[in-house]
This record gives structure tokens, C-alpha cells and sequence, in this order.
């Protein structure tokens, strides 16, 4: 168990810092991938440790004001859908798709009613939607790839060992 505290807390510094830093301009919208990237990878070494991870790093990013409300909904939904189809699956490619329906369908459609309570015009939603898909695949498709090299080099299996 302290194995996992410590990587949940050393993936919430990282996803503070680094995601003050990472965004991809994508038209219209703006990718910011480090928090999809850091829920499949703590899906992956942390298991349920990852939802703590994206509350905390969403709090701590709202408290310092490079983040909003809306990083719960979907950070959380797609912790959550990472960590379960990679429970139930055992594959890299499931924590992928878990965060990407969990963050970029399930979250943004959370978002929705919040969008309402907090008094913004409903068409927000159609500029919202499209930044939780975007980012939420770039960062899953990056974690991917980091994940699968680590696989290759059997640092994954070891670390794995160590839970």
C-alpha cells in the first residue's frame, strides 16, 4: 500500500507541473493531455489509487488556478473506466480505451450540467466536447506508448511485481 501512495504522489506532482506546461493548440480548442497520460499510467501501476490521483490533481490545479471545475467530471469518469477495463482485461490498450470513453464521452457529457449551474450558455458544450476528446486521446495515445516501451523492456512486469 505504500508503494502505491507514493506513485499516486509522485503522478499527482507530475500531472500538476507538467500540465501547467503541455497544451496543444488545436484550432479552436486546446489539447491538455497530461492528465489522460497520467490516468492510464496510474490506472495501470496504481489501480484505484488513480481516481484519488485525479481528484487531488484536479483540486490542486483549480486551487492554483490553472484548472477548472470541469477537470472532475472528466478526469474522475475517465480514472475510473481506465482502471476497471484494465482490471477486468489485464491489456494496455483497455486502461487506453477506458480513459478515452471515460474522459472524452462519459466526462464531457457529465460536464453538461454543470455547464448549466454555473450560468454559461449551453452552446459552451459543443467547444468543451471536442477539447475532452481531443486531449483525452492524445494523452491516453501517449501513455500508450510510454507503457508499451517500458512492456518491451520488462520494467513494466518488474514494477508490477513490486505492487
Amino acid at each position: 500500500m505504500t508503494r502505491k501512495l507514493t506513485m499516486t504522489s509522485i503522478l499527482i506532482a507530475l500531472n500538476v507541473v507538467l500540465g501547467m506546461i503541455v497544451t496543444i493548440p488545436l484550432g479552436f480548442i486546446r489539447a491538455a493531455p497530461v492528465q489522460h497520460l497520467i490516468n492510464v499510467i496510474g490506472a495501470v501501476l496504481t489501480g484505484p489509487w488513480v481516481v484519488l490521483q485525479a481528484f487531488v490533481s484536479s483540486t490542486i490545479r483549480i486551487l492554483l488556478g490553472t484548472g477548472t471545475p470541469f477537470a472532475y467530471p472528466g478526469s474522475m469518469a475517465g480514472a475510473l473506466l481506465a482502471w476497471l477495463l484494465y482490471r477486468r482485461l489485464k491489456k494496455l490498450p483497455a486502461a487506453v480505451a477506458g480513459e478515452v470513453i471515460g474522459t472524452g464521452l462519459i466526462g464531457a457529457l457529465m460536464t453538461y450540467p454543470l455547464i448549466l449551474v454555473l450560468g454559461l450558455d449551453g452552446s459552451f458544450f459543443m467547444v468543451l466536447a471536442p477539447a475532452f476528446i481531443a486531449s483525452s486521446l492524445i494523452g491516453a495515445l501517449i501513455s500508450w506508448f510510454i507503457l508499451r516501451q517500458l512492456e518491451k523492456r520488462n520494467v513494466l512486469a518488474r514494477m508490477m511485481d513490486e505492487r
